[in-house]
């Protein structure tokens, strides 16, 4: 069994903002796949697809961004799914809108939601996928910028993007994370 978390806050008033890079490709993922998302008592959405010969549960936690690991932390040990067949994905200020990254491990770059998820699960080691969504210079008011929704033209970009991270989740889930990041990463 796999499981990919999107990341995002949930409402109405994020569903279209940058920060919820994570649910738009949870809920591309769950209608490729015909996968319907439900509430869970773990404080989640959750969506059960079969991918070839995979059980993939998606989930979009609904405990805000920053307690990601809060609904993500319980939902693996009830699954009893080990860190390495969890795949994380959030957006990334620091990676231009176009792109996308996949890592195999490493620390949360910052990211509150990847810090909650590695502090709930105790290590590092857990697969990510992360979402550009930096639209030319650095902000000054980081949380205004990706609580803020993405304009016309970059709905657009972000479309494609979106595309790509979905063929790198599939990827993922049968081929493994160093064969997707070889083909995602470029």
């Amino acid at each position: 069994m796999h499981l990919i978390a999107g990341l995002g806050n949930p409402g109405e008033r994020y569903r279209l903002t940058r920060h919820n890079a994570g649910f738009m490709l949870a809920d591309r993922l769950a209608r490729r796949w015909d996968a319907v998302f439900q509430e869970s008592p773990l404080r989640a959405h959750l969506a059960r697809a079969r991918v070839g010969e995979e059980e993939v549960v998606l989930v979009k936690p609904q405990t805000y961004m920053n307690l990601s690991g809060d609904a993500v932390g319980p939902l693996m040990e009830g699954l009893k799914i080990e860190p390495p067949r969890l795949l994380v994905v959030y957006d990334d200020i620091d990676l231009p809108l176009g792109r996308i990254r996949l890592r195999r491990a490493g620390s949360s770059g910052g990211q509150k939601g990847m810090r909650s998820i590695v502090q709930a699960l105790g290590t590092r080691d857990i697969p990510r996928l992360r979402i550009g969504i930096l639209m030319g210079d650095r902000p000054e008011d980081v949380p205004e910028y990706v609580l803020s929704n993405f304009t016309e033209k970059e709905t657009e970009a972000l479309q494609e993007v979106l595309e790509r991270a979905e063929k790198a989740c599939q990827e993922w889930i049968s081929g493994g994370i160093e064969r997707a990041m070889s083909l995602y990463n470029g």
